[in-house]
C-alpha cells in the first residue's frame, strides 16, 4: 500500500497519505516516532491523531495545576509565617523592602531566563537541570542538577519541621519530650521561652515525611488532588492575616501591637542589627550577629520555589506555554504579597514584639491563632508533598540521560513514576529531619538554589550573548543583560547564604560546599559525553573564530611560535590488528609539547575512490582519534581519501589548517623496511613527500627506531646530541629543549657538535655558538668538529673513501646497487630509444656527484657513531633530495646516514626563525 500511494501522483496529498501509511508501519515494529508540532507550539487540529503516536497515556497537567500551584505552595512555606516579621524587626521597614526587592528581582529575572530557555524547543524531564545542561555542557548541567536535587529533599524536611514545629508551638500537650529555657532578651524581664524538643521534632519529623511520601507514590493525579485542600487553607490564613492586621488596636489582641500606626512605622524604619542567640532572640552573649547578608540567606527560601513547575515538565501538557506563565505568575503574585506585608508587619507592633514575638502571624490573626497555625502547617506540608514531587522527577531525569553510570538505579521508563528515587529522596529528607535545626537547614537551601539559579542565568547569558541560529525562544521578553543581572544577584544573595551558614555552623558549611565540589570533580572524572550541543561548544566556536581573526595570516613572531606538528600515521609496514597508528608517534607528538600544551594533528591517508571509501574514512577517523585520546595526546585525527598517497598528501599539507593554525612541522617515519621488503614504490613516495614540505615551506621531523621510542615511564640518561650542519631557524635547538622539558628526558644534557672544514678556526666558531647559546637561555655544551672536504681526485685505489672505518662494507654496497641501478636504467632507455628518466623525470647523474654525496653521509654517519654511540637521543639536519637524482640513490644516501644509529631525528627547518634572542 506505502509503494501504490506513492506512485499515485495524481492525488495532491500522495505524499502525505504516504507519510501516514509509513508512519504506522514504523509504529507497528514498536519504533518511537517523533511528533511533528505545528509553529504555534501545538499539535494541528487537522492532522490526523493516530493512537501509536500517543504512546505516553499518563496525567498530563495544565498551567494552572502544573506550574502555579506548585510555585505558590513551595514559595509560600514557613519563612513567611515563622520569621518573616522578625526580619522585619531587625532589618526595619527599608532594609525589608531591599531585602525582598533583591531576593524577588533575582527570582524574577531567573523566571524570565527560565522562561527563554523552556520556550527553545520541546524540553523533557527535568527541568532546570535539563535547560543548565544543554546550555552549559553535562558536567556543569549534572553537577547543578545533583545540588539543586539535594536542596529539593533538604527543602522537603525543612517545610516538614516548620509543620511539625508550629503544631508543638499549638498543641504542647503533644509532645512526648517538652524543653523550657529561659534566656535574656530584649524585654525588661527575662521571660521564659518554650521550645519543642528535639526528640519531638525528629519522631513527629519522620511520621509526616513517611506519610507524605505514601502519598507522593500515589503519582501526579493523586498529587492534583491533595494539592488544592492544602492550597486552599493557607490562602484563607493569609487573608484572616491582613484582615486581623487592620483590625488590631494598642495592645490588643496582644501586648506590643499597636494597630496600625503611623508611630510604628517611622520606629521601625530604621535597621536594628544586633547579637542573638540561636533561637533568635537579642543576646548580647549571643553567636550570631544579624546583617542585611545574613537576612538575604535567612529570607531567600521564602522566594524559592519558581522552579516547582519546571521540575514537573515531564508531566505538563505544553512546557512551553505553561512554564512562563505560570512561573512568572506566581513570582509576581507573591513578591507583591511580601512587599505589602513589611509595610503591615512594621505598622502593626513595636519594634520589641518584633524581635521576640516569633509567630506574630498567628497573633494578630482573625479571628483566631488557630487558623495561622492551620494555615503554617498546611502550608508546609504542601510545600513539602512539592519538593518530594519534584525532587525524585529531577534525580530520575538526570539517571535516564545516563551521563554518570552509578545513577542508574534511578531510571524510569516514559511516563513511569520514579519510586525508587523516591524512597531515596525520603531517605536524605529524614536524614535532614534528624538534624531537627531549621535555621541551619535553610541557608543550605539557598546555596543550593542560588547555585541553580546562576545556572538557568548563566545559561540563557550564554545562548542569549551568542545568539546561535539554533536559538529561537518564544518568550521574547528577555535580553542577555537582565540573565546577567539575575546572575549576579544570585552570587549577592550567595554571599549573604554562606555569611549566615558560616555564623550558624562554619563545619557544616564547609562540609556542604565541599559536597558542591566533590559532585562537580566526581562527573568530570567519571561523566559520560553528552551530545548535547551546548552553549559551551558555541562559545568556544565564536572565540575560535575571533582568536583566528587576530593571529591573521602574517608571519608568527618567533616568540609566538608553537609547533603545530601534523602526524603522518602512515606506517610503512603492518600494525597489529585494529591500531590506526604506530603506537610510539602520538609519544612522540608529546615530546614536541611543551607541558603538554599544544595540539597535534593525526593525518592518515585511505587509498581508493572517495565515493566508495567515505564511510569507511569515517570509521577509520573515529578508530584514530580514540586511539589519540587513549595516548592522551591533545589533537585531532583526519583521514583523506585520495588514488594514491602521493596525491592525498599533496592535498593534505596545502589545505590542513586556517590562517596561522595550519600545521607547520611534518612528522613522520622513516621507511627502515623499504629495502627488507623489497618496497620499490616506498623511495619516490618518501622523497615526494619530502619534496613537498619544502614547496610548501614546512618543517619537516623524520625519525628513525620509533620502535625503540621511550614512553613516559622510561627514563633516559646520556646526552641529547645536536650535529647542527645548516641553518634551519633553531629548529633542531627547540626540539631539543622541548625534549628536555619531558620527565624522561630530563636527566639528559645537550650537546652541540658544529661541522666544520679543515681551515676554518674552530676556536672561534665555538665561541661564537657558544654566545648564541648562552643569548637563546639554552644550556649546551659546544664541541666543534673538523671533517675534510670530498676531493675526488683523492681517492684510493679501490675506489672508496679515505678511512679505515668499518663502514667502508656500508659504502661500497651502496655505491654497487647504484651502478646496477644506473645500468638498468640506461639499458631500460636506450631500449624505448627515450631519455635517461626515473620518478617520470628526466634524470641528469654524475657519478663524482654520486660519491660525493655517500662519502658526505658516510663521513657523517662515522662522525656520529664515534662521538654519540651512546647518546639517548641523536639530531641532525635532513638533506634535501638532489634535484636531478632518482629517489632511489636518495634513499640509497639516508640509509648510508642512518646506518647503526639507534634513535635518530633528522630535521629540516623551514623559512622562519622559531627562536629568537629577544625578549
Amino acid at each position: 500500500m506505502i509503494k501504490e500511494s506513492m506512485v499515485n501522483t495524481q492525488s495532491p496529498n500522495w505524499n502525505y497519505s504516504a507519510l501516514i501509511l509509513l508512519l504506522t508501519s514504523l509504529a507497528s515494529k514498536g519504533e518511537q516516532i517523533p511528533v511533528p508540532t505545528s509553529p504555534r507550539g501545538r499539535e494541528d487540529s487537522s492532522a490526523p491523531q493516530h493512537p501509536t503516536m500517543q504512546p505516553n497515556s499518563a496525567v498530563k497537567s495544565g498551567t494552572m495545576m502544573g506550574v502555579f500551584i506548585p510555585c505558590l505552595q513551595n514559595i509560600l512555606g514557613i519563612i513567611y509565617y515563622i520569621r518573616f516579621s522578625w526580619i522585619v524587626g531587625v532589618a526595619g521597614i527599608g532594609g525589608s523592602l531591599a531585602v525582598v526587592a533583591l531576593c524577588g528581582l533575582c527570582t524574577f529575572l531567573t523566571s524570565i531566563s527560565l522562561s527563554a530557555i523552556a520556550t527553545n524547543g520541546a524540553m523533557k524531564g527535568g527541568g532546570p537541570y535539563y535547560l543548565i545542561g544543554r546550555a552549559l555542557g553535562p558536567e556543569v548541567g549534572v553537577s547543578i542538577g545533583l545540588c539543586f536535587f539535594l536542596g529539593n529533599a533538604v527543602a522537603g524536611s525543612m517545610y516538614v519541621l516548620g509543620a511539625v514545629e508550629t503544631f508543638l508551638n499549638a498543641v504542647p500537650k503533644a509532645g512526648l519530650f517538652r524543653e523550657t529555657v529561659t534566656r535574656v532578651n530584649g524585654t525588661a524581664i527575662a521571660e521564659p521561652i518554650t521550645t519543642p524538643s528535639l526528640h519531638d521534632l525528629q519522631i513527629y519529623g519522620i511520621i509526616v515525611t513517611i506519610i507524605l511520601v505514601f502519598i507522593v507514590f500515589g503519582g501526579v493525579k493523586m498529587i492534583n488532588k491533595v494539592a488544592p485542600a492544602f492550597l486552599i487553607p493557607v490562602l484563607f490564613s493569609l487573608l484572616c492575616i491582613f484582615i486581623g492586621i487592620f483590625a488590631a488596636r494598642e495592645d490588643h489582641p496582644a501586648v506590643g501591637i499597636t494597630g496600625l500606626s503611623l508611630k510604628s512605622f517611622k520606629d521601625n524604619w530604621g535597621s536594628d542589627y544586633q547579637t542573638t542567640n540561636n533561637a533568635g532572640i537579642p543576646d548580647p552573649n549571643g553567636e550570631i550577629y544579624w546583617h542585611f547578608n545574613a537576612l538575604v540567606g535567612l529570607f531567600f527560601p521564602a522566594v524559592t520555589g519558581i522552579m516547582a513547575g519546571s521540575n514537573r515538565s515531564s508531566s505538563l501538557k505544553d512546557t512551553q506555554r505553561s512554564i512562563p506563565i505560570g512561573t512568572l505568575a506566581a513570582t509576581l503574585t507573591t513578591t507583591a504579597m511580601y512587599f505589602i506585608s513589611v509595610f503591615l508587619f512594621g505598622s502593626v507592633a513595636t519594634r520589641e514584639k518584633l524581635f521576640t514575638d516569633r509567630l506574630l502571624t498567628a497573633t494578630v490573626a482573625w479571628p483566631s491563632s488557630a487558623i495561622i497555625y492551620i494555615g503554617i502547617i498546611l502550608s508546609t506540608l504542601g510545600a513539602a508533598l512539592q519538593s518530594l514531587t519534584g525532587a525524585p522527577r529531577l534525580l530520575a531525569a538526570i539517571a535516564n540521560d545516563d551521563i554518570l553510570p552509578v545513577l542508574n538505579y534511578f531510571k524510569v521508563a516514559d511516563g513511569g513514576e520514579p519510586h525508587i528515587a523516591t524512597f531515596f529522596t525520603a531517605f536524605l529528607c529524614i536524614a535532614c529531619v534528624v538534624i531537627g535545626n531549621l535555621d541551619l537547614i535553610s541557608p543550605t537551601i539557598t546555596m543550593f538554589y542560588l547555585l541553580c539559579y546562576a545556572g538557568v542565568n548563566l545559561s540563557c547569558f550564554l545562548l542569549d550573548l551568542l545568539d546561535a541560529p539554533s536559538w529561537r525562544p518564544r518568550w521574547k521578553f528577555h535580553h542577555w543583560s537582565l540573565s546577567l543581572l539575575g546572575a549576579s544577584l544570585c552570587i549577592v544573595a550567595k554571599l549573604g547564604g554562606l555569611v549566615i551558614m558560616f555564623l550558624i555552623s562554619w563545619s557544616f558549611t564547609v562540609v556542604s560546599l565541599a559536597l558542591a565540589s566533590l559532585i562537580y570533580y566526581y562527573v568530570s572524572i567519571k561523566g559520560k559525553a553528552g551530545d548535547w550541543g551546548d552553549g559551551f561548544k558555541s562559545a568556544y566556536f565564536q572565540l575560535a573564530l575571533r582568536s583566528l581573526r587576530s593571529l591573521g595570516a602574517s608571519n608568527v613572531h618567533p616568540k609566538n611560535w608553537y609547533p603545530i606538528p601534523l602526524i603522518f600515521c602512515r606506517p610503512w609496514g603492518k600494525l597489529p590488528e585494529n591500531v590506526p597508528c604506530h603506537p610510539k608517534l602520538a609519544d612522540f607528538a608529546n615530546c614536541m609539547k611543551k607541558k603538554g600544551r599544544g595540539m597535534s594533528i593525526f593525518v592518515d591517508i585511505l587509498d581508493g575512490d572517495y565515493h566508495e571509501c567515505a564511510e569507511d574514512a569515517k570509521i577509520a577517523c573515529k578508530n584514530l582519534a580514540t586511539y589519540i585520546e587513549y595516548k592522551r595526546c591533545e589533537g585531532v585525527a583526519e583521514i583523506v581519501v585520495a588514488p594514491t598517497m602521493s596525491d592525498g598528501f599533496r592535498g593534505i599539507v596545502q589545505t590542513m589548517g586556517l590562517g596561522n593554525l595550519k600545521p607547520n612541522i611534518v612528522v613522520l617515519r622513516y621507511p627502515e623496511i623499504w629495502r627488507r621488503e623489497n618496497l620499490t614504490e616506498i623511495p619516490a613516495t618518501f622523497v615526494g613527500i619530502i619534496n613537498d614540505c619544502i614547496v610548501a615551506n614546512k618543517a619537516v621531523v623524520i625519525v628513525k627506531g620509533l620502535d625503540e621510542w621511550p614512553n613516559e615511564y622510561q627514563r633516559q640518561y646520556g646526552t641529547i646530541d645536536l650535529y647542527w650542519i645548516v641553518r634551519d631557524g633553531g629548529l633542531m635547538l627547540l626540539l631539543s629543549q622541548l625534549l628536555l622539558t619531558k620527565e624522561m628526558f630530563e636527566s639528559c644534557k645537550i650537546q652541540v657538535f658544529c661541522i666544520a672544514e679543515e681551515d676554518s678556526d674552530a676556536e672561534e666558531l665555538k665561541a661564537d655558538v657558544r654566545k648564541f647559546l648562552y643569548d637563546l637561555r639554552m644550556q649546551a655544551e659546544v664541541i666543534v668538529i673538523s671533517m675534510k672536504t670530498w676531493d675526488h681526485k683523492g681517492r684510493d685505489g679501490g675506489g672508496g673513501p679515505q678511512t679505515q672505518d668499518d663502514s667502508v662494507e656500508a659504502f661500497s654496497s651502496a655505491q654497487k646497487r647504484i651502478k646496477n641501478y644506473l645500468a638498468e636504467m640506461k639499458d631500460r632507455a636506450e631500449k624505448e630509444g627515450k631519455p635517461l628518466m626515473a620518478d617520470g623525470k628526466d634524470v641528469v647523474v654524475n657519478e663524482q656527484q654520486v660519491e660525493k654525496f655517500l662519502y658526505t653521509t658516510l663521513k657523517l654517519n662515522s662522525t656520529i657513531m664515534n662521538y654519540s654511540r651512546m647518546a639517548a637521543v641523536v639530531l641532525v639536519s635532513l638533506p634535501p633530495p638532489p634535484v636531478n637524482h632518482p629517489s632511489y640513490f636518495y634513499m640509497e644516501y639516508m640509509d648510508l646516514l642512518v646506518e647503526n644509529i639507534p634513535r635518530l631525528l633528522i630535521v629540516r627547518g623551514y623559512r622562519k626563525d622559531v627562536v629568537t634572542l629577544f625578549t
